[in-house]
């Protein structure tokens, strides 16, 4: 007769195999739904991206690429009189560039010139050019007729908002202000409502770009807008998948939000307090960057991506497209969208923007040329 510990332990080596086997269907269960949940994440953000998409070309018979922008231009901002603020030389970790060693800097154009060009503004003394890297811009005109320059920058892919005063006789931007907070990790764009106060979209809840990435790729929606002021700063509307282009209303009622991955403009009225509650989404087939207003008519223009894989995996011999979309009538039941602008890549890559005066369209890009055309 064995000993009774030889007898307890034949049951347990019986069943070891048995726990084994249980413990790796688990396993491989596991990583089944794993994978399939990767699977579906992939396939969702390829459709946020557009990533099948092709345009046909709708051309403008007067237009030619703008001399002096060769690697970017991606926000534009008009003043009343014409004369137009370029952002050039953006760039981002991931992203292509034609002049990767050349700092960012500011351009300005005159249209009311027969035969306008581009000129880049000196920046006062003081202000860190090397580090330059402007995204998206907004100007303020004071009651003193003071034009102020507000600028989303990221130096060393940090994240700031820089607030100039431009100076048009020396055509020079004086530096007034840096602008950090903790409300703003991950700044895209502004539109300024006061000569130190403004509207920011954030385009990702974080700023490390690892978890940036986690956070598009697990479509998060934690993207969100902000207002500033030197005495407050509050969240004023979240929930994007991410929040790019904002402006504003002519009539100063109304915030106009790009959700670039979610193809959508949202409408948000602007309260006394500076809160925003949201009206109606314009639902759209392209990823809307930067909003330009019209302020004869209150349209907005919109520089789009139609194919935004096209536009973060860099291909020279398939490039990113261009489209820019004219909106009438945001705030009515069906309003008018009509297709201004669309180009294969051949002629313009990644537009950004498309900013109107007096007759004249100007496209700005992600990372290319821009261009300058009559209508």
């Amino acid at each position: 007769m064995a000993p009774p510990t030889e007898l307890l332990a034949r049951p347990e080596q019986s069943s070891a195999p048995g726990s084994r086997a249980m413990g790796r269907l688990v396993a491989v269960g596991l990583l089944g739904i794993a994978l399939a949940l990767l699977g579906e994440r992939l396939l969702a953000l390829r459709n946020r991206l557009k990533a099948s998409r092709e345009v046909e070309s709708v051309d403008l018979p007067h237009c030619h690429l703008i001399k002096g922008i060769e690697a970017g231009s991606e926000d534009i901002d008009i003043l009343p009189n014409g004369l137009a603020f370029f952002s050039v030389g953006l760039k981002f970790p991931g992203l292509h560039s034609f002049a990767p060693d050349k700092p960012g800097g500011i351009l300005m154009m005159d249209l009311k010139e027969e035969k306008p060009r581009a000129r880049e503004l000196r920046i006062s003394r003081g202000f860190d050019l090397a580090s330059f890297n402007p995204h998206g811009i907004s100007t303020f005109i004071d009651n003193d007729d003071t034009v102020y320059l507000f600028v989303v920058n990221h130096p060393e892919f940090k994240n700031t908002v820089e607030i100039f005063k431009f100076e048009e006789a020396e055509n020079s931007l004086l530096h007034l202000k840096t602008v950090k907070h903790e409300l703003l990790p991950s700044v895209n764009d502004i539109t300024a409502v006061g000569p130190a106060h403004f509207y920011a979209t954030n385009d990702h809840y974080f700023s490390d770009p690892f978890l940036k990435y986690l956070e598009t790729y697990l479509n998060l929606h934690w993207a969100n807008v902000v207002y500033y002021s030197p005495n407050e700063v509050k969240v004023v509307a979240e929930g994007f998948d991410s929040a790019n282009g904002i402006n504003i209303s002519p009539d100063d009622k109304y915030i106009y939000v790009a959700d670039i991955l979610a193809h959508e403009i949202h409408v948000l009225e602007k309260h006394t307090n500076m809160n925003l509650t949201q009206l109606k989404v314009l639902e759209l087939d392209t990823l809307v960057d930067n909003l330009s207003i019209d302020p004869s008519s209150g349209d907005i223009w919109v520089g789009c991506h139609p194919n935004g894989q096209k536009l973060f995996v860099y291909d020279p011999n398939n490039p990113p497209s261009s489209e820019v979309l004219r909106i009438q009538n945001i705030l009515s039941e069906k309003p008018t969208v009509t297709t201004v602008y669309a180009n294969n890549g051949s002629v313009l890559q990644g537009s950004s923007v498309a900013s109107v005066y007096d007759g004249k369209l100007l496209i700005g890009t992600l990372y290319h040329r821009a261009l300058y055309c009559e209508l």
